[in-house]
């Protein structure tokens, strides 16, 4: 990094008393208002700040020796106590060396010498600056909750943190989506996950065994709506404190409510399951990490990450299009939260709106592409294998009365069926678009139960034209397909929306005198007989995919809105 020509114009005056701190002159060893040093160790000049947190103001310095910005993090609070947990965080950050802690250089911490207003130390700290956004001003981008798939990833990052923490036996005491920051991926590997980094250590504390005890009152620190009753009261705290706040501050990001917004007033519990929809498993984790009793809150870090990787297998990988979408979705975030919301509004949505849009047609090429395979494996396994006539043979022989014919012909096409139940299936659930949960083997044999039992219903109904079974067919079969899918929430509106609309357009289409009917095949069919299944079948897929597209992107987000969980 180069610094620019206009932070080269001017430096910054870090003495908080001073009467005009900015602009000093670049070059300046002292500042000419008050005298206070601008060189810092020879090495750091203070550029700009950046805010206030705690007892301490954040500047951004100019580092000279590695020629890269950094942060400074100056002491303003004059007491022994603010004194004590600055000095903490620096012998914590000093010590612990880990991708989700802000880096601390090895001269990092000192004090300058200051006249004015008295003669006194001011206690400096340098870090590494960590260029992203907090969680705080995330949440404040997703009005009705972050998305659960990035609170999951986050979480999970999270514990890996605290683990390692609670391995060198620190804990954090001030945990909150503020002091949690998304670190931006470098240019050279934009496509990279984003990284949590957990931030401002002044809380921090060594602990001994199980707790940490409270022998004086001075150390006495919490955070309203996070910290754990134990430690609010001064008492003794352990791994478990950190816990707490972590499972508050998750149920945050899922409400995107404070945490005292949903408070019972009496009993002081979170009341926060209606008001988002997860998964059962990850809110009974939540319930128990913010239990008021410590002993029922999880004992250390790998039992929690033991139970998030039974909520989300390890093995479990996201699709491409998910890893697209999920890049442009932070991309967009971050640009965002820089320029701000209300005026990238539009923008935000028309984003949006293009991601629905490719997520839907990337599920409709597959969907159709895995039907029309499906059928042509079907059509091979059922006239041209000897595998193909033994099954249908016994088909023949356990539903005689399902076939409407003796010979093995009729039998031999919920085979063709089923394949491409299979096929339809397979394809739609490797676009991995709809928030499924990839569960290929589960999604391929409801596809093919599908759409078998649908051909099987359609022997039942024996309808005067072909046409006229096309509807309770798809019906069944899309049904089943659908519940096999994996879909997070809402499964049954998938479900009907799917099944009836695909129905539905299907019977408008052959209303207006489109000449589309059930599919049959000869007894010993060719080859020229397959292009018409193709085309039949491959449509179906992808009219599925658009229902559902329209289901995910557009009806169920409706439903939400109208209260339904």
């Amino acid at each position: 990094m180069v610094l620019s020509q206009i932070n080269q114009s001017a430096v910054h005056c870090i003495n908080p008393n001073c009467q005009r701190p900015y602009p000093q002159p670049w070059g300046n060893k002292f500042c000419n208002s008050c005298g206070a040093p601008l060189h810092l160790l020879d090495r750091y000049y203070p550029i700009q700040p950046l805010g206030s947190g705690g007892f301490a103001q954040i500047y951004t310095v100019w580092d000279e020796k590695n020629q890269t910005e950094k942060v400074l993090k100056v002491l303003v609070e004059d007491s022994p106590k603010a004194l004590e947990l600055f000095i903490q965080e620096a012998q914590v950050l000093s010590s612990f060396h880990h991708t989700g802690v802000p880096k601390v250089d090895a001269d990092g911490y000192f004090q300058i010498n200051l006249t004015v207003p008295k003669p006194h130390q001011l206690a400096c700290l340098v870090m590494e600056k960590i260029y992203g956004h907090n969680l705080e001003e995330i949440r404040r981008n997703y009005p009705q909750g972050c998305p659960e798939h990035l609170v999951l990833n986050w979480f999970a990052q999270a514990v890996k943190i605290l683990q390692e923490l609670h391995k060198r036996q620190i804990i954090h005491r001030d945990i909150k989506p503020s002091n949690l920051m998304l670190r931006t991926p470098s240019p050279t590997a934009p496509l990279q996950a984003e990284q949590l980094v957990l931030i401002d250590f002044g809380g921090a504390k060594q602990f001994s065994g199980a707790i940490l005890r409270s022998h004086s009152p001075s150390t006495r620190l919490f955070s309203s709506g996070y910290s754990p009753p134990e430690q609010m009261i001064g008492g003794n705290v352990g791994p478990a404190a950190d816990f707490y706040a972590l499972g508050r501050t998750i149920i945050e990001l899922l409400t995107a409510r404070y945490p005292q917004q949903l408070e019972d007033p009496i009993t002081g519990e979170l009341r926060w399951r209606n008001r988002c929809s997860v998964n059962p498993r990850l809110a009974d984790l939540l319930d128990e990490m913010i239990q008021t009793d410590v002993r029922s809150r999880p004992a250390h870090a790998a039992i929690i990450q033991e139970r998030l990787l039974k909520i989300v297998p390890a093995e479990s990988k996201p699709g491409l299009f998910t890893q697209l979408k999920n890049t442009v979705i932070q991309t967009v975030t971050q640009f965002t939260l820089a320029v701000g919301n209300t005026t990238l509004f539009t923008v935000q949505a028309i984003f949006k709106f293009l991601l629905a849009c490719l997520g839907t047609i990337w599920a409709m090429i597959l969907g159709g592409m895995g039907a029309s395979l499906g059928t042509i494996a079907g059509f091979l396994l059922a006239y041209q294998t000897k595998l193909g006539a033994f099954v249908a043979e016994f088909i023949s022989l356990q539903l005689p009365e399902l076939i409407q014919n003796s010979q093995t012909g009729s039998a031999r096409e919920i085979i063709v069926y089923a394949v491409t139940g299979l096929g339809t299936a397979w394809g739609i659930t490797l676009s991995g678009s709809f928030g499924q949960k990839r569960r290929f083997l589960v999604s391929a044999f409801m596809g093919l139960i599908g759409y078998s039992l649908g051909w099987i219903i359609w022997q039942f109904i024996k309808p005067h034209n072909s046409a006229e079974g096309l509807v309770p067919w798809m019906l069944v079969s899309i049904s089943l397909l659908t519940l096999g899918l994996g879909l997070r929430t809402h499964s049954l509106a998938y479900t009907l929306i799917a099944a009836f609309g695909s129905a539905n357009i299907i019977a408008a289409l052959i209303h207006l005198g489109l000449k589309i009917s059930f599919i049959h095949f000869s007894n010993q069919p060719s080859f020229l007989e397959l292009f018409s299944p193709i085309a039949f079948f491959g449509f179906i897929g992808i009219l599925i995919s658009l229902c559902l597209g329209l289901s995910y992107y557009l009806i169920v987000p409706c439903l939400r809105w109208l209260g339904w969980r």
